[in-house]
């Protein structure tokens, strides 16, 4: 199902019991391939030690990779990791120009291999852990804006991922969670 590709800090992420699992948040990388993601993964931007990472990482040919394993805690979404797991999936979305104001559409499809095993894996986690109940993209749980990197008196938003391209409907008839907004 998955390569488990732990980061090299894994083991300085807080710990967490499986029964505290509730939601999974979808994110898409907003980099061009798994191998920029995973060096993004790999910096340490914490005193822990630790970095910014989502548990599982989705390749477009539908290959999957396991960053953090779910009895850890990942940083993906500001205020709600200790319940979630977060899963990215490659996708250039607004890359390289994430907060420029003329760079906001997020046009890049995802391929049904990559969604297909995204299912699959949601299928998986509900199987390991028993509260698992909800769904969101990471979009749906930041709503925060940012001033625009090309001009400041203009605001976008921090987090537009899984974006406008992301199947929500094939997903969510699928997958047996319910979505959950912030």
């Amino acid at each position: 199902m998955y390569l488990n590709h732990p980061l090299p800090y894994v083991d300085r992420l807080e710990a967490r019991r499986i029964d505290d699992v509730r939601l999974v948040v979808i994110h898409c990388t907003e980099l061009p391939d798994l191998a920029h993601a995973r060096r993004y993964g790999e910096r340490t931007v914490y005193a822990s030690g630790s970095g910014n990472s989502g548990h599982y990482y989705i390749d477009r040919d539908g290959r999957c990779e396991e960053y953090v394993p779910v009895t850890r805690i990942a940083h993906h979404t500001r205020g709600w990791n200790p319940q979630s797991i977060g899963i990215e999936l490659v996708n250039t979305g607004r890359w390289p120009d994430w907060l420029h104001s003329q760079h906001q559409q997020m046009t890049e499809p995802y391929p049904d291999a990559q969604i297909d095993a995204l299912i699959a894996l949601i299928a998986e986690l509900r199987t390991r852990c028993p509260a698992l109940a909800n769904i969101a993209g990471h979009e749906d749980l930041d709503t925060s804006e940012l001033p625009a990197q090309d001009d400041p008196t203009l605001r976008v938003r921090r987090k537009r991922d899984p974006g406008p391209m992301f199947p929500w409907d094939r997903v969510l008839a699928a997958c047996g969670l319910a979505r959950r907004m912030a």
